[in-house]
C-alpha cells in the first residue's frame, strides 16, 4: 500500500484502506480524526510506510501509530480510562524509549505531533518533549 494513500476525490473516491485505519486508531483512543488535519495523518501514514517492512501493512501498524499520536494528544491519565492501564503504559513506555532511537518510528511520529501542535502541554512537560530549535 505504500505510495498509494488518498483521501479521495471530489467526493466520489474513498479513502485510503491505510488512512481509514489510521482514523480508525484515533477513534479508539477518542481522539476524533477531525482533530488531526489531514496532512498529519498522511505524514504519519507515509512514516509507518518507511518503516514497514513489508509493501502491503496491516492495518494494526497504522493503528498502532495513531495510538502513539493520540497518547500526545491525551496522556496517559485518559488514555488508561479509555483503554486501560496497560495499554497507557505501553504507549508511556514508547514515547520514553523514542528518544533513544531518534530515526525510530515512534520518535518520528512524536516529533510530527510536536511540530503541528498536537503534544498537549502536560504531555510535553510529563515526558520533556520539546523542539531544539538549535
Amino acid at each position: 500500500m505504500a505510495g498509494r494513500s488518498s483521501f479521495g476525490f471530489l467526493g466520489r473516491f474513498g479513502r485510503s484502506a491505510d488512512l481509514r485505519a489510521f482514523d480508525e486508531g484515533l477513534r479508539r483512543c477518542d481522539v476524533h480524526p477531525a482533530q488531526v488535519v489531514d496532512g498529519v495523518k498522511l505524514a504519519a501514514v507515509r512514516l509507518v510506510q518507511k518503516h514497514g517492512k513489508a509493501d502491503s501493512l496491516p492495518d494494526r501498524a497504522y493503528e498502532d501509530a495513531a495510538a502513539l499520536v493520540a497518547f500526545t494528544v491525551l496522556g496517559e491519565g485518559r488514555m488508561a480510562e479509555l483503554l486501560g492501564q496497560d495499554l497507557a503504559e505501553t504507549l508511556a513506555a514508547r514515547v520514553e524509549r523514542a528518544a533513544d532511537c531518534p530515526d525510530g518510528l515512534d520518535a518520528e511520529l512524536i516529533l510530527l505531533a510536536l511540530h503541528t501542535g498536537l503534544v498537549a502541554p502536560h504531555v510535553a512537560d510529563a515526558f520533556g518533549l520539546s523542539i531544539d530549535e538549535g
